[in-house]
């Protein structure tokens, strides 16, 4: 496994399957910080592992889509979890559908 916050939040970010979401403060509390959602957002934003850590996959904490970095912002990433199946209900993901659950 990685070994600094930051390595451990990409590698948590690489499992989230397509169709799936993961929130900002599940990946802090998977990596050991949980009270550091904060900067996991900070990584999404920063990440240089796309396409291998699907950054766009993370969302807040009521399913909103609260940043995109990439072309087009948060259209495109809304448009890039539906074409993936993710669920939503309104302008939130549904996450009682689409929530990640890692094993």
């Amino acid at each position: 496994m990685a070994t600094s916050f930051k390595d451990q939040v990409y590698f948590f970010a690489r499992q989230i399957p397509k169709g799936k979401v993961a929130t900002y403060g599940q990946l802090a509390k998977l990596a050991g910080k949980p009270k550091a959602s904060r900067a996991v957002g900070v990584f999404m934003k920063t990440n240089p592992y796309v396409p291998n850590v699907p950054c766009h996959r993370v969302v807040g904490f009521d399913g909103s889509l609260t940043g995109y970095s990439g072309a087009g912002g948060i259209k495109t990433k809304k448009k890039m979890l539906i074409a993936e199946g993710v669920q939503f209900n309104g302008q939130n993901v549904d996450l009682s559908s689409s929530a990640w659950k890692p094993s």
